[in-house]
């Protein structure tokens, strides 16, 4: 895909998207780059095996060796029901699917759960890095609960061949102590077993919608839940891209500073998304935003608006599921390979 294509797909917000200058200048982040893993995330505790984890995953599909990410995530059959995710295209109630898709657009990995990926695991863990997902939540009980519990055991990931294991921790929630320890332990025994490690970073507490708005996704808030879950050894973070900031400021309660909202960001979204980025290290572990909810027609326009905030905040990749999969097994592949055509373009620069 060309730039001149991209910059058509993102009309109006093109100007304010391609030509952004953050606030928090490139110069202070460690950026993803072919040699990350030598110069970078070699440097850290991990063992060697984990490092190799790490360059199977990152060497992978058609972005391989850039230094970006592209991860196929198919768990919300857990959480949303396998109903409200796969009716709008029943093919992936069927897990093979899944991980079809994944190799057809040339994604560095599937993340998905033990169930799925363990299904599978004698036909496709030596074709595609498979991230598996350890805890998650459900709704099926009444009243609803929000909280992350285990499914899934390390050893379980490691005998399948996954690379990876994910997991998942509210942060904010009253569940979170819980969670964390138990994601910090099974983090550890992954990287004694020589897996890379993946923390779906989210915000959970009714106090964060304050008069009729939702700071669950403020650049602040999820700014701390990153620099939380990269305290856990966490290599790489997931995130939902940040829809406004002030969330601290809004919920009265933690500690923050005037300068996180004067001095290192403002209202572009790039800036918002490079706050999240400066706290995983500054960069140094891997910040991966989701695609979030499908809309329909909305979906190619905000996928490639994702990709380039992304990408120009200096984070490392995308984790794209329900905008590809819950559309024509084509559309879908389509999709994900043009936010990839993001990352491969040479004119979409750090901002």
């Amino acid at each position: 895909m060309a730039s001149k294509k991209i910059e058509e797909i993102l009309g109006s917000k093109a100007e304010s998207l391609l030509n952004h200058k953050c606030k928090v200048d490139k110069s202070m982040l460690t950026l993803p780059s072919p040699d990350y893993l030598d110069k970078v995330f070699s440097q850290n505790d991990r063992n060697n095996r984990v490092l190799g984890a790490m360059h199977q995953l990152m060497n992978h599909g058609r972005l391989a060796g850039t230094g970006y990410c592209s991860i196929f995530p198919v768990d919300q059959g857990i959480e949303h029901s396998a109903g409200a995710s796969f009716a709008p295209n029943p093919i992936y109630f069927d897990p093979e699917n899944i991980v079809k898709l994944a190799i057809e657009a040339g994604c560095n990995g599937v993340a998905s759960t033990i169930g799925v990926l363990g299904s599978l695991a004698r036909k496709y863990a030596h074709k595609i890095p498979f991230v598996a997902k350890l805890n998650h939540n459900e709704l099926l009980t009444y009243p609803n609960k929000f909280d992350q519990v285990m499914f899934g055991r390390v050893k379980t990931a490691y005998n399948m061949g996954a690379v990876a294991v994910g997991a998942t921790v509210y942060w904010g929630s009253k569940e979170s102590d819980r969670q964390l320890l138990e994601v910090s332990d099974a983090f550890a025994q992954a990287h004694e077993l020589g897996l890379c490690t993946i923390l779906w970073c989210y915000t959970r507490n009714n106090a964060f919608k304050v008069d009729g708005i939702d700071y669950h996704t403020s650049a602040d808030l999820t700014g701390q839940a990153n620099h939380l879950g990269v305290s856990l050894e966490a290599d790489i973070i997931k995130q939902k891209l940040p829809t406004n900031n002030g969330g601290y400021n809004a919920v009265k309660f933690g500690m923050t500073s005037p300068k996180v909202y004067t001095d290192l960001t403002s209202d572009n979204p790039i800036d918002l998304c490079r706050y999240q980025v400066l706290n995983c290290y500054s960069g140094k572990i891997g910040l991966i935003n989701s695609g979030g909810a499908s809309k329909g027609e909305k979906d190619f326009v905000e996928a490639i608006e994702t990709a380039v905030i992304n990408k120009r905040a200096g984070g490392m990749g995308l984790i794209m599921g329900r905008k590809a999969f819950q559309k024509p097994f084509s559309d879908g592949v389509k999709l994900i390979q043009a936010t990839q055509d993001v990352y491969l373009d040479k004119s979409i620069t750090i901002a």
